[in-house]
């Protein structure tokens, strides 16, 4: 949020009002919009550059991050995000043509690409509509003031929130990737560590946190959900448990820290284009179907 207002077009809108919003963090100066009742319309315009900003976004023809990320995991697993941008829905969609046992999608903070049926409970892709009413879905919100970041009135947040609970108590393997866990989201962090519960009663789980910062500070910051030595701290996604044991991480996960039979890693390959990205994951996505079928046999 530090350089939102150099990517953003929104200083001219902030213009109109007396908020010093010049070296100030965005959401500290929405705050401020938000407190204002006779600034109700520069606030909704405000929302409606960035809406627009993020929803101008769409990912590259070529394989990204991204989809490696969603290929890697199956529809028991879980990614909850705090982004509004439109990539890995993106990512979701192309995915899908190559398999529908992906992971589902939580959006924390709501997404420029969700959209929601309030009468129903159903979500979805924005511009779609619900599967039992027929209604186009509500796009989610996007923008909370920083000191109350309301995750129960709102239902497609709240939605999210309850999935993630419910995530996070069932869990075993819990990965971290580039959050930090800033002051604005203590509530959310809160709420994370109330699903979690103690420390002391998750003596199987693991955590891995991928970040930048020092291992130190990332264990600090997480210590509520660490059992002793359970963590592991990697600077890039290629490190992690699940780019090296992709689809198979629990497997993998239960091999070698529960049966103590280390096995060998199965990286996705690097530099790969989509066509190709998705050829070295059918292999898997055909064992897994096969045991799907066998299963329900």
């Amino acid at each position: 949020m530090t350089d939102f207002f150099d990517i953003l077009p929104i200083g001219e809108i902030l213009d109109q009002t007396d908020i010093l919003w010049r070296g100030n963090n965005f959401e500290d100066v929405y705050s401020l919009l938000i407190a204002c009742a006779d600034l109700s319309a520069v606030r909704e315009q405000l929302e409606r550059t960035v809406d627009e900003y993020f929803r101008s976004l769409s990912l590259p023809v070529e394989a990204t991050l991204y989809d490696v990320l969603l290929l890697s995991l199956r529809d028991k697993d879980v990614i909850a995000t705090f982004n509004w941008d439109p990539f890995l829905i993106q990512a979701f969609q192309r995915s899908a043509t190559l398999t529908r046992n992906l992971p589902h999608l939580l959006f924390l903070h709501g997404n420029v690409l969700h959209g929601v049926c309030t009468e129903d409970g159903v979500s979805g892709v924005r511009g779609a509509r619900c599967s039992k009413c027929g209604r186009p879905f509500s796009p989610d919100r996007l923008l909370f003031p920083v000191g109350k970041k309301d995750y129960s009135t709102d239902p497609s947040i709240a939605m999210a929130w309850d999935g993630m609970r419910k995530t996070l108590e069932d869990a075993l393997f819990f990965t971290i990737f580039g959050y930090g866990a800033p002051t604005s989201d203590q509530d959310a962090v809160a709420l994370m560590s109330n699903a979690w519960g103690r420390w002391q009663d998750r003596q199987f789980e693991q955590v891995e946190i991928i970040d930048i910062r020092p291992p130190d500070e990332l264990h600090e910051a997480w210590s509520g959900f660490i059992h002793t030595h359970h963590y592991e701290c990697h600077t890039r996604f290629k490190e992690s448990f699940l780019f090296n044991h992709p689809r198979r991480s629990v497997e993998a996960f239960h091999n070698q820290f529960i049966e103590a039979k280390f096995i060998a890693n199965n990286p996705v390959p690097l530099k790969l284009d989509l066509p190709q990205l998705h050829d070295w994951f059918r292999p898997l996505i055909e064992a897994d179907e096969a045991v799907a079928v066998k299963g329900g046999a």
